[in-house]
């Protein structure tokens, strides 16, 4: 298969050596014709040796790579690389569990599958391109995920409406593009939930925070918790199952107290330990009694999805963890969290500490936190690593 051609200025092809994934806008010399967004381009060198294979894209990175050897980007290659990726979910345990239904199949990077994520909710797979070079390919992945994932695969449904460039003009809608699915339901560890991928953020559920979940679980028994952030409350059903003597969750979006108290009803009908309020989490933790929690969860939004706003998002962790330990009970427990991958952990931990001081609280870490292993870090791209936690006794 031919395909277009660009070159690299002197030197630039050192990290590409070192079979780091992207090719930046700066290193690029030229190219042997036009380049429209999504093309697969090879990448050659100043002296036109051959380096990777990759989509082209505008902005600062120009070229993600897919291969590091001179290879047609067809069907078979796509199953190759869904199947070694369903192959390490089920080599860890996430896949193939009759308690477990949910997990993620492909986290970009992580399996030298830039600009692509796949997660998976029982029979129906939500996939989100991130580049344009994805979505132009989002067909041939379907075909190639109903291979390798065979007749247990129901449904796929295509959610890339936000995460496109918008400049790329694509009219991108959501939608199935592979069967339908009526059941929203997957399993987690044993417990249901309702999973919003039509209207949900990301694909309709935070996967990522499985193994943080089942920790929580383990610390939850006759504590008082307070899931700040609760989105779908998933930290709130492992809570109650964990024994915990009342879990109260709080979210700015009506729609997601509405999901919680759907999620916790599937689980634990009836059950009085939990309320649900629409509430701005700053105002909450302000207007609070202190001493009312013993165990606390801080999982934000992003503070800052690009450099630019760091500074701002520091200042937003400070704050925010300050009055959790302002306001949280002697021996208390708190779970904290960022998903900003502009933020680093030596950072985020920084604005942790500096909350401590603030709030003047005798602290110990227990636990320092991560993503889980169905989102892998791609050794030789230590930018995925973006979800950061630590878990604190607070004196």
């Amino acid at each position: 298969m031919m395909y277009k051609t660009i070159y690299l200025r002197r030197g630039k092809d050192e990290s590409l050596r070192r079979f780091h994934p992207w090719v930046f806008s700066g290193a690029i010399e030229r190219a042997d014709e036009e380049l429209e967004e999504g093309d697969i381009v090879q990448v050659f060198d100043s002296s036109s040796h051959f380096v990777a294979l990759g989509h082209y894209q505008i902005g600062s990175i120009a070229v993600r790579i897919l291969s590091f050897e001179e290879r047609d980007i067809d069907e078979s290659f796509w199953r190759e690389r869904l199947q070694t990726a369903l192959d390490v979910r089920r080599s860890i345990g996430v896949a193939g569990r009759q308690d477990n239904n949910t997990y993620r199949l492909v986290h970009g990077e992580g399996d030298n599958l830039p600009g692509l994520v796949i997660d998976m909710y029982g029979g129906t797979a939500v996939m989100q391109a991130h580049s344009v070079g994805m979505h132009l390919c989002r067909m041939q992945l379907a075909e190639a995920l109903k291979a390798v994932v065979g007749e247990s695969l129901t449904a796929i449904y295509y959610k890339s409406e936000t995460t496109l460039p918008y400049k790329a003009s694509l009219g991108q809608e959501n939608g199935f593009i592979y069967g339908e699915s009526q059941n929203d339901v997957a399993q987690e560890n044993g417990l249901s939930f309702h999973i919003d991928w039509l209207r949900g953020q990301k694909t309709g559920f935070f996967v990522d925070q499985r193994d943080n979940r089942s920790l929580l679980e383990h610390y939850s028994m006759g504590r008082n918790v307070l899931n700040m952030f609760c989105y779908t409350g998933g930290f709130s059903v492992y809570a109650l199952r964990g024994g915990a003597r009342l879990v109260h969750s709080v979210d700015s979006s009506a729609k997601a107290v509405e999901l919680v108290n759907a999620n916790v009803e599937l689980n634990f009908p009836g059950d009085e330990r939990h309320k649900a309020f629409a509430e701005d989490a700053f105002k909450y933790l302000d207007q609070m009694e202190t001493g009312s929690y013993d165990l606390i969860i801080l999982d934000p939004p992003a503070f800052a999805k690009h450099k630019d706003a760091l500074k701002n998002a520091l200042r937003g962790y400070t704050k925010l963890n300050a009055k959790a330990f302002e306001k949280i009970r002697p021996g208390g427990i708190l779970f904290t969290f960022s998903c900003s991958q502009a933020v680093n952990k030596d950072q985020f931990r920084l604005a942790v500490f500096t909350s401590a001081a603030m709030a003047r609280r005798s602290v110990r870490i227990l636990h320092q936190l991560h993503q889980p292993a169905d989102h892998p870090i791609n050794i030789y791209h230590p930018e995925g690593e973006y979800l950061k936690g630590l878990v604190l006794y607070v004196e």
